[in-house]
């Protein structure tokens, strides 16, 4: 009986063992491999793309190309998300401010709200859903029909061709998206103020110009650029390991947004916390 359980028990604590090592290879692992590949591929494109722009080899026209593309999948959906957006923070705003009777402060609140927060977000949903599915279904098209093996062959990098133009596209079309929301939002609020809630124009003009400085809009400024600059490393780096045929092209575009939206609302967490930390405001 001892004889014919301990091998049994050894198998069944080795088989145990690989079940744990074959979990850590699919997810834990893999994630750290797929995040080092990313933060590789980002410091190149940097690289090659400051490079090629001192060399005078950057690819303009691609780049001019990739910016009315995004500029053209995106504008449309961040305004129709951008109105509803600052409605809610209106409504939202403007409910507790008569609750705890500071009306005359809502002009600050709503339209510091929309600046600090709103607009930020906005523009991290739509660089992440158009932007990034964008990118990433080209480049993996193209992977699957071998055009990027077949561009290392010839001697062309794939990088300085086809990842550094986009990185810069999307962060130069995240930057304008997020002045874009941040004008369409203060001004949704405004108009809601006035027109729906019964308030004043120049109070909400006033106690807005009191409490904003422009430290808040150069926040916004670069929590957009740093975001198209992940979207677009995501989607880049997702779109050139596609695999598995159109079936692949499909999982990829869905992975590179899903991945892109928890990354870039990780990001404006930590964003935020520093800047709070580091800049808090002072009290006059």
């Amino acid at each position: 009986m001892t004889t014919t359980e301990e091998p049994r028990g050894r198998t069944d604590l080795e088989q145990a063992v690989e079940d744990v090592k074959g979990l850590w290879r699919r997810h834990p692992q893999r994630s750290l491999e797929t995040l080092g590949r990313q933060v590789t591929l980002g410091r190149d494109a940097v690289l090659e793309m400051f490079r090629a722009l001192f060399a005078r080899r950057f690819p303009f026209h691609e780049f001019i190309k990739q910016c009315a593309f995004m500029a053209n999948v995106s504008a449309a959906p961040t305004v129709f998300v951008a109105i509803p957006v600052a409605v809610v923070v209106s409504i939202q705003v403007g409910s507790l401010v008569n609750q705890v009777g500071a009306t005359t402060f809502i002009g600050a609140v709503s339209g510091l709200g929309i600046i600090r927060q709103g607009a930020p977000l906005v523009t991290s949903l739509m660089i992440a859903g158009a932007v990034g599915s964008a990118i990433c279904a080209d480049l993996g098209s193209r992977t699957i029909r071998e055009e990027i093996d077949a561009m290392r062959v010839m001697g062309v990098d794939p990088i300085r061709r086809l990842v550094a133009p986009r990185l810069l596209a999307a962060v130069l079309v995240s930057i304008l998206l997020c002045g874009f929301v941040v004008f369409v939002g203060f001004a949704t609020g405004y108009l809601f103020n006035v027109y729906a809630q019964g308030g004043t124009s120049g109070s909400f003009i006033s106690t807005f110009a009191s409490f904003a400085v422009a430290d808040d809009l150069i926040v916004a400024l670069v929590k957009a650029a740093v975001f198209g600059a992940i979207t677009a490393i995501i989607a880049c780096d997702t779109g050139l390991h596609t695999r598995g045929g159109p079936g692949g092209v499909a999982n990829a575009v869905n992975s590179a947004v899903v991945n892109s939206a928890l990354m870039l609302f990780a990001t404006n967490i930590i964003i935020t916390q520093l800047y709070n930390t580091l800049f808090p405001v002072k009290v006059i």
